[in-house]
């Protein structure tokens, strides 16, 4: 969620977090429909570091500049294959969909504060009795093979 505090105007979308080097470097490229808010936290606030680029974007995307207080600094739609430098320093960078300015209602001075989406574990618990399978519901530090339903049933009695 991006919220500008200014103007008590709410975005509800997915937000994620660009806080290292290689989530900065990925971004957004190569992304076909950007649905989701990507908040880049820089390591210095100058303008040079928070200088964009295009290339290899899908599509256009919105972009917001915020200095170290988290007040916009700057802000566009940003276009496919162009560079993109603020007009004054800044620390965090949000870039989004198409229409996120607008659905913020975003000026510069504005106070725009997040909350990261939760990210949910990608690992699913996995049952498997049938014979020839691996099964890992046994040693929690091991996985074993089941020869038939026979052995299963002796095991666990």
């Amino acid at each position: 969620m991006l919220r500008n505090e200014t103007k008590d105007r709410v975005w509800h979308g997915t937000v994620r977090m660009a806080d290292t080097f290689f989530k900065r470097f990925r971004g957004l490229m190569l992304t076909k429909n950007v649905s989701q808010a990507l908040v880049f936290v820089l390591p210095a606030e100058t303008r040079a570091n928070a200088s964009i680029h295009m290339f290899f974007m899908l599509s256009n995307i919105d972009v917001i500049w915020l200095d170290s207080t988290r007040r916009v600094v700057d802000f566009k739609t940003a276009r496919k294959w162009r560079l993109y430098t603020p007009k004054k320093a800044a620390k965090y960078i949000i870039e989004g969909p198409v229409g996120l300015i607008k659905t913020l209602e975003v000026d510069e001075g504005d106070l725009i504060n997040w909350a990261p989406t939760e990210e949910k574990s990608r690992t699913v618990p996995v049952k498997s009795l049938l014979p020839g399978k691996i099964d890992l519901n046994g040693s929690k530090n091991s996985i074993t093979m089941v020869e038939s339903i026979k052995e299963i049933h002796t095991e666990k009695t």
